[in-house]
């Protein structure tokens, strides 16, 4: 099970935003696809089939971003990325989309009511009760 280590806020010195896009990484002048999880100023947590070893040297890309980096560790599917230098707030807010503004619907389920029957509603019932053919019971 991975553990990820982005969460633990104690251990980072800059904020890592949440992310779930499409970058590469370089393994031996090859770019393969990764999906980016998280990116901060400082690194990156990346997933994917093709990873470089732990202790590396590579490159990040996403879109025209391209960091030389450091893989300061891998476990199974994931990677941590140490950018060799930190990227500007603005390189990390470019690569991070902006969150989607929430619909408030103006629809809610109505509760349920217990509310006697009115007199129109009782025959509505008689004459559907009544209209509906009876089974013989044989």
């Amino acid at each position: 099970m991975l553990v990820d280590q982005s969460i633990n806020s104690q251990n980072r010195r800059a904020r890592r935003s949440p992310v779930l896009l499409a970058a590469t990484v370089e393994i031996a002048g090859t770019p393969e696809p990764v999906k980016l999880r998280n990116l901060s100023t400082e690194g990156a947590l990346v997933e994917g089939e093709r990873l470089p070893i732990e202790g590396s040297t590579s490159f990040f890309h996403r879109n025209e971003l391209r960091v030389k980096c450091r893989v300061a560790w891998v476990q199974g599917r994931y990677a941590g990325l140490a950018f060799e230098q930190p990227l500007e707030k603005e390189q990390v807010l470019r690569n991070v989309p902006a969150p989607r503004p929430r619909v408030n619907s103006p629809y809610r389920r109505p509760g349920f009511a217990n509310r006697p029957l009115t007199l129109q509603e009782r025959r509505m019932i008689e004459e559907l009760v009544t209209a509906l053919p009876i089974s013989s019971l044989d």
